[in-house]
């Protein structure tokens, strides 16, 4: 017997031991459940005959047989006995229970585990599958380096020349008058990587004028000023390409120039001999300009100072040229200078709203009857009869007498516009003291013809009344005037002049040009311009009139930027601001792995070691190509970028077709879902990383949990932190390890507009600016950068905000961040910039909006959107549904100050006034992730699983 006890208890714990954990589990599960419920109805029953038999006791007909014979002592023995068992039966199921209990939670426990077994499987899967994905990037980057065959393009190395100017014979006077700068221009000194090095004679030591005249003096100094801010500016005449020659405005006692412009016979103010006695002019002049800058005498009285001057292979750089002195495509036409020697000249300019002004038409000047009479020593201008009136000059000015009763009858007979013309007036001064001289003669002071071309929508300028003059001075000085004042210019004559730099300036896009004998349809012609066309021309004029005219520093780089242009010569890289790290060289902060909990089990791309974009690739060919939109658009010809967010884009076919060097296409350009989405970048730009760029004060640890979320980003080029604050960080800080380098840059100031540093170390294009407290996930950090990529020229982000009217006002804005269906910017708090818009940041925007930024310690990313949408004329793109960005939990930020959007009202104000107007555009568009409310099957996997 107990051989078979031993037996069957062998067998079945034979049996116990081969079952699963989990059915051994199952099953105590169902008998701990089953038992307490048979014990339940058996002492249920056990009461239930206890209570009978207790409340019948007094009748013995009742009682069941057997108790018949039952004494008392008898059953009172039996009651105890049953009290007993319920006792014991009651304690072993209090036994059961808590073993019940106990294997639950153990049941439990292991669930949990089995669950989080399959969430690590799952996860080691993701991280295998971007690993694979990472390894097969890793190889096709390392078959297109074995691959190529062209050499990677970066800032050219200098070649320059390294000695003085030989000596050559001169020039006949044909020759001289037939140069061009193929035949003119000695191309050797000159290489296309010299850098386009230029030499300045300085004024004061090297004077080619006259004895009895003499140079501006506040030119002489000016020029020198704005050149040493000028990049190309070398003092070593070795390695000089060009050598300039400050020529003039010349001056002289005002009884000498009554003697010759009373007729008198005068010698030239330029002193030949003077010229090739210069020390590098190498016996020919070849590579050197001579500028005759104009300032204060905005007349042709003196004509063209180099007629009969023998200037050899030297260009002419001048706003008066004759027809007969003019060299097309060598000598160059400028404006003279009559802006401030540098810095903002924002407060020149005027509103450009209304579109209509109050007049629609306005001139003032008077025609003088003053011709050309050409002596043996030079060329002036006087004031002679009809009877002098030679080589069809007549002609020219009986048609302005005719024009001029035309537009007196115009201005009477019109009802429904307003015209101002002035034409019979005394030649007044004008604010520096001279007298204008030309044909047609300036009415009025500066500040007076300012005030009527603030009122004019257009203003007419004529053209020379002969057919001399290809360009005078005054001619040049009242575009300046009407550009200054927002007047769109309308040349009547326009097709017999040339405005200043036309050979790179799209005039036509500023100006309209007439021939006079179209005077009878210019009142037709002004009406039929609406009131965008009206707005553009003048945006596009002060745009130009900043750039170029606006004072002496924008003159003297526009001068060289032009010469340099025709060489095909790239300008000189922009300068970056260097990237000092707050940490000594001898101290290393300490890194530590961090676990952040929080992300999305979702593959979103491979990990790659950092890829820098490639810079400076377009280097001689980005003029050749986008040179118009360069002088015209959005561009900057006076610095050389590394990239630029218009750079153009291959044909979808082209990276299939000999050029596919660094595209990821999807599916290798057969397309796919999620899965396929997620290995590669696709697009239509090559594979690229962008760079996170925190500003931070004094918020240690919010600043690391932020660092810290950034771990294992896919497409994470860097993250550079800039430290706006005075005090250094903790040397005890322990820096999150993420896998991507980590820089900690020291600010010079505190200051906002930190933020858009152009720092050396930013070595992508695309900036994904954060603040320190924003809290964005993996996935929609990488649909904005994706987005991005489409939209590389505008601000691609989270928080919309707009700009609103103030009806209460009127006449201003308010800055709003309520929910609406527009929104006109993103903040930059959590958004995605080209890095060329961090130089323009600190390169072109106006000096006094960075001054507000500092005195409001506010309105950084209000400014900067502002400079985009103005560049652009384009709204930024919101992504996601995302409004805000704060992490929970986190230190009060400034922009919860109940004084913040007050300063921001007044910011956004502000900046209109400077810019002269509104440049925010208004968007009604959002972008969200194809397939995310598509229905999809059950094997394919959406492009973002929860955006």
């Amino acid at each position: 017997m107990v051989s078979t006890s031993e037996t069957s208890s062998k067998n079945v714990c034979h049996w116990f031991g081969h079952l699963k954990l989990s059915r051994i589990i199952l099953l105590l599960s169902a008998l701990l459940f089953l038992l307490p419920l048979i014990t339940h109805y058996y002492l249920s029953m056990v009461e239930s005959n206890s209570v009978h038999i207790a409340h019948s006791a007094h009748s013995h007909v009742d009682l069941p047989e057997d108790l018949n014979y039952l004494n008392d002592m008898d059953l009172k023995t039996r009651v105890e006995e049953l009290y007993r068992i319920k006792g014991s039966v009651s304690s072993e199921l209090r036994d059961m229970e808590s073993k019940r209990q106990k294997l639950q939670q153990e049941l439990q426990a292991y669930t949990k585990n089995i669950e989080q077994l399959k969430f690590e499987l799952n996860h080691y899967q993701t991280e295998l599958n971007r690993l694979k994905i990472s390894v097969e990037q890793a190889q096709v980057a390392q078959r297109e380096a074995l691959e190529q065959n062209t050499p990677e393009l970066a800032l050219p190395k200098r070649l320059t020349p390294n000695q003085l100017p030989a000596i050559y014979p001169s020039l006949s006077k044909s020759a001289v008058k037939n140069c061009r700068m193929f035949s003119c221009f000695d191309h050797s000194r000159c290489a296309l990587t010299s850098g386009f090095p230029v030499y300045l004679y300085d004024p004061d030591q090297f004077t080619v004028m006259q004895s009895n005249w003499d140079v501006d003096g506040f030119l002489k100094t000016t020029l020198k000023q704005a050149l040493g801010y000028n990049p190309h500016l070398t003092g070593d005449p070795k390695e000089a390409c060009v050598f300039l020659v400050l020529v003039g405005e010349a001056l002289r006692d005002s009884d000498e120039m009554t003697d010759t412009f009373g007729g008198g016979v005068s010698l030239p103010p330029l002193n030949t001999l003077a010229l090739r006695r210069l020390p590098y002019w190498g016996g020919d002049g070849r590579n050197h300009i001579l500028l005759n800058l104009a300032r204060r005498d905005l007349s042709a009285a003196s004509g063209d100072i180099f007629a009969n001057v023998d200037v050899g292979r030297a260009l002419i750089v001048q706003s008066t040229f004759s027809y007969q002195l003019f060299r097309a495509n060598f000598d160059l036409i400028i404006s003279p200078v009559l802006g401030p020697p540098g810095g903002d000249v924002w407060q020149e300019c005027v509103p450009m709203l209304p579109a209509r002004r109050k007049y629609l038409l306005s001139f003032q000047g008077e025609m003088k009857r003053n011709v050309s009479k050409r002596s043996t020593a030079s060329t002036y201008i006087y004031g002679i009869d009809d009877s002098d009136l030679v080589n069809g000059d007549s002609y020219y000015y009986e048609l302005d007498q005719f024009i001029v009763g035309h537009l007196k009858q115009m201005e009477k007979t019109s009802v429904s516009d307003r015209f101002y013309f002035e034409f019979e007036c005394v030649p007044a001064n004008d604010d520096n003291g001279h007298v204008g001289l030309q044909d047609w003669a300036l009415c009025g002071t500066d500040s007076s013809r300012k005030a009527y071309l603030k009122d004019s929508t257009f203003v007419l300028i004529f053209a020379p009344a002969t057919n001399e003059y290809v360009s005078t001075t005054l001619l040049q000085a009242r575009v300046y005037e009407a550009l200054r004042s927002g007047a769109i210019p309308v040349v009547l004559g326009g097709d017999q002049v040339r405005l200043a730099y036309d050979e790179v300036i799209q005039w036509k896009r500023i100006c309209l040009f007439l021939p006079r004998v179209r005077i009878t349809e210019l009142h037709f012609l002004l009406r039929t311009f609406p009131d965008a066309d009206i707005v553009v021309m003048r945006r596009q004029g002060r745009l130009m009139w900043e750039k170029y005219l606006a004072s002496v520093q924008s003159t003297l780089d526009t001068i060289i930027a032009i010469l340099r242009d025709r060489l095909n010569i790239p300008p000189l890289p922009v300068e970056n601001v260097p990237a000092m790290s707050i940490f000594n060289d001898t101290f290393q902060p300490t890194q530590v792995i961090v676990n952040v909990d929080g992300e999305q089990d979702e593959s979103l791309g491979p990990i790659e070691p950092p890829y820098n974009t490639p810079s400076y690739r377009r280097n001689y060919s980005l003029l050749l190509t986008q040179g118009h939109e360069v002088w015209n658009d959005w561009g900057d010809p006076f610095h050389l970028y590394p990239t630029l967010p218009t750079d153009p884009l291959l044909p979808s076919d082209a990276k299939f077709l000999g050029s596919g060097r660094g595209f990821r296409p999807i599916g290798q350009g057969q397309g796919g879902a999620g899965k396929e989405f997620s290995e590669a970048l696709g697009g239509n730009n090559p594979r690229e990383q962008f760079t996170v760029l925190l500003l931070t004060y004094e918020r240690e640890q919010v600043l690391l949990d932020s660092i810290a979320r950034l771990r294992g980003l896919p497409y994470l080029n860097s993250v550079v932190v800039v430290w706006n604050s005075p005090k250094p960080p903790s040397p005890e800080l322990r820096w999150p390890d993420i896998g991507a380098p980590l820089h900690i840059i020291k600010a010079a100031r505190n200051s906002l507009n930190n933020r858009f540093l152009p720092l050396d170390n930013l070595k992508t294009e695309a900036i994904l600016s954060v603040d320190d407290d924003a809290h964005l996930r993996h996935d929609e950090i990488l649909f904005g950068f994706r987005v991005w990529r489409e939209h590389r020229d505008r601000i691609v982000g989270f928080p919309g905000r707009f700009h609103a009217w103030d009806l209460n006002t009127g006449s201003s804005w308010l800055y709003n961040s309520n929910y609406s269906c527009e929104l006109s910017m993103v903040l930059t708090g959590a958004a995605f910039i080209h890095r060329h818009y961090f130089h323009l940041y600190w390169k072109w925007l106006p000096q006094a909006i960075r001054d507000k930024v500092d005195e409001y310690m506010n309105c950084e990313d209000i400014a900067m959107n502002f400079l985009v949408s103005h560049i652009t004329r384009q709204p930024p793109v919101k992504v996601t549904s995302r409004w805000t960005f704060r992490c929970p939990g986190c230190p009060q930020s400034l922009s919860e100050d109940d004084t913040h959007f007050q300063e921001r009202h007044k910011c956004i104000n502000f900046f209109t006034q400077v810019f002269g107007y509104m440049p925010l555009l208004n968007t009604q568009y959002r972008a969200d992730s194809i397939l995310f409310k598509t229905r999809i099957p059950h094997d394919k996997q959406k492009c973002f699983k929860f955006i």
